[in-house]
């Protein structure tokens, strides 16, 4: 079964390791096949990991576009031992996240990857 997107004008996608940008009208893409596939509004440009938990999410994002995950899995676990050592109370957010990545399923990890950057936020506005 195809995955169907539907794109808004000039809105990006990424396949693979291409970038595909949208015409000046709406799309609608049925994809069939095991690419990686995140649409813009999941993209985080490394300069926007601007805070450890973002930094989190941009690793898996990586691993969810690399060739070889495993390369990146040290960034991942020294990025996720330095928000545990500063936040204990994230334990289970990471623990679900490093489950999803353990099991190779990123996309899984980068949603609940998005938990722990609302939690952060949380944290930070009570601080």
């Amino acid at each position: 079964m195809a995955l169907v997107i539907d794109l808004k004008p000039k809105e990006r996608i990424i396949i693979g390791n291409a970038v595909i940008t949208n015409d000046n009208q709406r799309t609608r893409l049925h994809i069939e096949g095991d690419a990686p596939i995140l649409r813009e509004k999941d993209v985080l440009r490394e300069e926007d990991a601007t805070s450890p938990c973002k930094r989190i999410y941009f690793i898996i994002q990586m691993m969810y576009l690399a060739n070889d995950p495993t390369e990146i899995y040290d960034s991942y676990f020294t990025a996720v031992r330095e928000v545990q050592d500063a936040a204990p109370t994230t334990s289970l957010l990471i623990a679900d996240i490093s489950s999803h990545i353990l099991g190779g399923h990123y996309y899984k990890a980068l949603r609940e990857a998005r938990k722990l950057i609302d939690y952060e936020q949380e944290l930070m506005a009570n601080v």
